[in-house]
């Protein structure tokens, strides 16, 4: 969390935990899914866990962990995959980290009519003004949300912008995963 201002909520500084831990990795990296788990609880139910990832110290007690999931299978559709999902009661939230192309404002005009998914994403790819985007969206079970986006252009933690409504789609998948 070096880069996460101390002032930032503990979504926010999750999120900013969670994009600079995946920026780390590099881009053109799978989608990845995180529980979010209050760290006090963590400490005090689970204190094996919580030495394990270096949390026993005690200095964050407010503060929510982002604990990574297996790897979202690659053959299934995102918004699928969202719809298998169920946390236990232990899990505070989640998180999701995907890398997008995304076009200007400008260009939705521009869009080709009747194309279907594959034809519009090969579209969408050749396009001259496409961006690389990783978005890292997390909600809370209370209804609390968080995004941070960074562009592959500007690849560094001082460009990430964060914001509650910056991906509300993948926001609102996100949260359907604690509907019963």
């Amino acid at each position: 969390m070096s880069n996460t201002p101390m002032a930032a909520s503990p979504l926010t500084r999750a999120v900013l935990e969670i994009d600079e831990y995946v920026s780390g990795l590099g881009w053109d990296q799978p989608a990845r899914l995180f529980a979010l788990v209050d760290t006090a609880r963590l400490r005090s139910q689970e204190p094996a866990l919580a030495a394990q990832l270096g949390l026993e110290d005690g200095s964050e007690s407010a503060g929510l962990t982002p604990i990574e999931q297996d790897e979202i299978p690659t053959g299934k559709p995102l918004d699928e995959f969202l719809g298998t999902i169920a946390w236990p009661d232990a899990v505070a939230g989640c998180a999701l980290s995907v890398e997008r192309l995304m076009l200007p404002p400008s260009a939705e005009a521009q869009v080709p009519q009747n194309l279907g998914e594959a034809k519009l994403a090969k579209w969408v790819a050749e396009h001259p003004e496409r961006q690389e985007v990783r978005m890292t969206v997390a909600v809370l079970r209370d209804g609390g949300r968080e995004s941070a986006l960074r562009l592959r252009e500007k690849d560094s933690p001082t460009e990430v912008l964060t914001g509650p409504d910056l991906v509300p789609g993948l926001a609102q998948a996100l949260a359907a995963t604690f509907e019963d």
